[in-house]
């Protein structure tokens, strides 16, 4: 099976010191990224961590195919335990910062402790520096940029950093890279802002030799030769689909369509997008750099997520204005899809949807924890009761615009997620749209063979992660390229998915993470047995707990070596 290759880099940042460890074991059994950060988090951060404590770690971690010049693959994977979720939790990037970050030679960099003064960390293949940054404090994400290229000479590139959001504990900020790009979903920012880390960047001449196949540069060719419309309007393409499907939801979920959908929707963003855009490598080239000359604002996006969360849900129906709100938010460090879900339930309390003055005055708010903002900082599960509204989340993470209600199998995949409310898990929403061909469409109410599916797709996905291939190579995968790209048989393959779904899912229980968690807001017709049809499915018990029969000992080790 190809993998990922190299030690693991510990970076202690409480001493302020470094050391390597071989994990071959672990790069042989889970290939790299999502599957090699979990199995590390799982055995090395303690069950009990406080998710903001110096025993909490960071494992940044890149697959095979970032040693390669196949589309789809310039994405970076990190791991640690969510301040929002309180759970295990991944999250990968695009950008350009995969292939520095395999260059340093490491197969894995985790980050622990919690360093008594603000730091940078330089991460070489010659070496680690950490560097003392007080001025960099409450730098904003593009300052802190700039820094790092006048006195290093590493571009944004280079670089994965926190802005105000994570040094203030936002428990949805976001780590950046490459400025706009996005470790987001989770809160792992608050988590690096919490070890007191400003940034930690990556450079070196020592990529490992891992060969891939010429026939793989097919999907390349195919990325570039594609006529999708992804190229043109992101993942915004689909918000006219949901909202004639009365699936998008507006004015904090308390709507499934939305009167302005014209003002934000794809053709919407395709009227400001002035450029191509794309991640390393990729010729699919599916990012949205746009800009309003008028406003004053240049950013990338807004996707889907964010046309909702900072436009349907906010009652915003101007997509300069939900530009300005993204631009804002990478600025920030902070999680797009949280910050606009969490002012929409605040708008929802005050009655003041389509207030745009006062979304960027709440996006400032939260960054600095001023104000009002020190509560929604804390996300809509812990802030909820005092707004007096609805607590639209699942394990504390809020929702996805794929709307559950009318797609039931994404709502039980929003259920069962170890991250929660997250439609990247298992991307359940494209069999029910449809966004695949008829043989692998599903109708989008009922649960009927759905169970299994899911469990299919979110294998899938953990693989994807682990690779890492960007989920949106959808189109140009099959079980065939799969084999050839990793050079193991495709069941084998999506037994390493299952190993880092079930890890999660462990690591979670011991948190006390169960059935109990895996509820919606909403009632769906014939959840209850559609979550007993899942767990079965996965071989776990009744209440949403891994077997003992299928973990093994200490701090939480689940076995890969079957």
């Amino acid at each position: 099976m190809r993998h990922a290759e190299g030690p693991l880099l510990v970076v202690d940042a409480s001493e302020h010191e470094t050391y390597t460890e071989d994990v071959e074991d672990v790069l042989t059994s889970f290939v790299g990224g999502r599957g090699v950060g979990t199995k590390l988090a799982h055995d090395r951060i303690p069950f009990d961590a406080d998710p903001l404590g110096p025993d909490n770690s960071l494992f940044f971690t890149t697959g095979p195919m970032q040693v390669s010049n196949v589309s789809f693959t310039g994405r970076t994977n990190c791991t640690g335990v969510s301040p929002l979720t309180d759970g295990l939790l991944s999250s990968n990037a695009g950008g350009f910062m995969s292939r520095h970050f395999a260059d340093t030679g490491y197969g894995a960099v985790e980050v622990t402790g919690e360093s008594d003064e603000l730091v940078a960390v330089h991460v070489t293949d010659e070496g680690v520096e950490f560097e003392s940054v007080p001025e960099l404090d409450g730098a904003t994400v593009p300052e802190t940029c700039e820094y790092l290229e006048e006195t290093h000479g590493l571009d944004a590139e280079h670089v994965a950093c926190i802005g105000p959001g994570g040094e203030n504990e936002v428990r949805f900020a976001s780590i950046m890279t490459t400025e706009e790009r996005a470790f987001g979903r989770g809160g792992l920012g608050a988590v690096l802002g919490s070890k007191n880390v400003k940034a930690v960047t990556f450079d070196g001449d020592s990529r490992p030799e891992i060969e891939i196949p010429a026939s793989a540069m097919d999907i390349h060719r195919e990325a570039a030769t594609a006529d999708h419309i992804m190229k043109e309007q992101g993942t915004v393409a689909v918000m006219d689909l949901a909202n004639e499907m009365d699936g998008l939801p507006s004015y904090y979920f308390s709507e499934q369509s939305f009167e302005g959908a014209d003002g934000i929707n794809g053709s919407a963003v395709a009227e400001k997008k002035y450029k191509k855009g794309t991640c390393s490598a990729c010729a699919f080239a599916c990012k949205l750099p746009t800009k309003d000359e008028a406003a004053g604002v240049e950013t990338e996006g807004p996707e889907f997520e964010t046309a909702m969360a900072f436009g349907s849900n906010a009652g915003i129906d101007d997509v300069v204005d939900v530009m300005k709100s993204n631009e804002r938010c990478d600025r920030y460090g902070l999680d797009t899809i949280s910050t606009g879900n969490t002012i929409s339930a605040y708008l929802a309390s005050e009655d003041a949807f389509g207030d745009e003055e006062l979304i960027l005055d709440l996006v400032d708010k939260i960054a600095h924890r001023e104000g009002v903002g020190d509560l929604l900082a804390e996300g809509i599960d812990r802030a909820h009761e005092e707004l007096g509204v609805g607590n639209w989340t699942v394990k504390g993470m809020d929702f996805a615009a794929h709307e559950g209600r009318v797609l039931h199998g994404q709502g039980l995949s929003y259920a069962v997620a170890n991250r929660g409310a997250d439609h990247m898990y298992a991307t359940f929403y494209s069999v029910e749209y449809p966004l695949v061909g008829d043989d692998e469409a599903m109708e989008p109410t009922g649960f009927e063979g759905k169970a299994d599916r899911l469990v299919e797709r979110e294998n899938l996905m953990a693989l994807n992660d682990a690779g890492i291939v960007c989920k949106f190579s959808r189109d140009f995968m099959s079980p065939e390229r799969y084999e050839l790209l990793f050079d193991a048989d495709f069941e084998d393959l999506l037994a390493v998915g299952e190993r880092v779904v079930e890890l999660e899912r462990h690591f979670n229980n011991q948190r006390g993470i169960d059935r109990d968690a895996d509820r919606l807001p909403y009632d769906l017709p014939g959840f209850e047995d559609a979550l007993d049809d899942y767990y079965a499915a996965r071989g776990w018990n009744d209440d949403g707990t891994v077997p003992d029969s299928q973990v093994s000992g200490g701090s939480g080790a689940v076995s890969a070596d079957d």
